[in-house]
């Protein structure tokens, strides 16, 4: 047994909010009773019509993309630039990214049409962490990393300590291969902090979320989840 408003959010009728105010405006019907008390819960078996449509229930889906470069993270863009969505073939569910990864920052991103499992991954209160791989243009001095390791300032509120350590470093062209992984998913997060120890970001990658890395997937390929990753996500996102 699940809620109305989240099996209806589910189908992709509308946010959750959303569809909480339809079935309070009394336009959807279980089984051919007009509902409008918020607490209601279905069953898969049963019949949900949103003004007088039966809706389609999706049954959810996951997938890992390998983001290429110069590709939005969304399911669609006013600006009719390449979108994450068109790289996801053959599926007829409504899928959308988790999160979003900059326009011209590469790597792993999952997609799905479960709101539920989004929201948890995405809710501050839950850390999945999230290693990246970033070209930056500079030599860190160990006082900027140790300040990436205890926590850095940024748009006026601390970050949460940070793993970080530099994979190799050029310095004849005074470049630096650094790996960090963070917690929370602030906008342009790894960006800033790396900026904020004198380090301007060139080219960002991500490499792992949690358990899971990009394998052998190339630049625009994907792969869906298995069960047993979905759940483990779950618990890790949950702890």
């Amino acid at each position: 047994m699940e809620r109305l408003q989240k099996v209806m959010a589910h189908a992709g009728i509308a946010s959750r909010r959303k569809c909480e105010d339809i079935i309070e405006q009394g336009r959807v019907k279980v089984n051919g009773t007009t509902v409008t008390e918020l607490g209601t819960k279905v069953q898969s078996t049963d019949l949900i019509e949103v003004d007088d449509v039966p809706i389609y229930r999706e049954e959810p889906r996951y997938f890992l993309l390998y983001k290429p470069k110069n590709t939005i993270s969304a399911v669609s863009d006013d600006k009719d630039r390449p979108v994450v969505v068109d790289l996801i073939k053959d599926v007829d569910e409504r899928i959308y990214p988790i999160g979003r990864l900059d326009f011209d920052t590469t790597g792993l991103l999952l997609l799905t049409n479960d709101g539920d499992f989004a929201n948890l991954l995405m809710h501050p209160s839950y850390q999945v962490p999230k290693t990246y791989i970033a070209k930056v243009s500079d030599i860190p001095t160990e006082k900027g990393m140790q300040q990436l390791r205890r926590g850095i300032k940024i748009d006026g509120k601390k970050t949460a300590p940070a793993q970080a350590k530099v994979k190799s470093i050029n310095r004849e062209n005074r470049t630096s291969i650094i790996e960090l992984t963070i917690h929370e998913g602030w906008n342009h997060q790894v960006k800033k902090m790396l900026e904020a120890i004198n380090c301007p970001v060139s080219k960002l990658k991500r490499e792992r979320l949690g358990f899971l890395d990009l394998g052998n997937l190339n630049p625009g390929e994907y792969r869906e989840l298995t069960a047993f990753e979905v759940d483990k996500l779950r618990k890790m996102a949950e702890k």
